[in-house]
């Protein structure tokens, strides 16, 4: 079972929340989710990141699942068009 997440009152200038907001955006996160990214990231430059800190979570839609890849149909020599210059095609380029 996942540990329930921590709760936090955060009280921030408006300009700096907007600054945040609209980087979230950007970035298509939520503002949680970009202070959440960027303590992180501070933690991890400053060698703070205590190891047994759960990963974040995988937000927004699953990706596609590719449909299996196809070959390529194999070319029938017969359906190819004729070309008079063509040495498979029987006629001669020297005539």
């Amino acid at each position: 079972m996942a540990t329930e997440r921590k709760k936090l009152l955060l009280r921030l200038d408006p300009s700096v929340h907007d600054a945040l907001a609209r980087w979230a955006g950007d970035e298509l996160r939520s503002t949680n989710a970009q202070i959440e990214f960027l303590l992180r990231r501070a933690l991890t430059d400053a060698g703070r990141m205590p190891g047994g800190a759960a990963r974040l979570p995988r937000r927004g839609r699953p990706p596609k699942e590719s449909p299996p890849k196809e070959s390529p149909p194999e070319e029938n020599p017969e359906s190819r068009p004729e070309n008079p210059e063509s040495p498979q095609s029987g006629g001669s380029a020297a005539d």
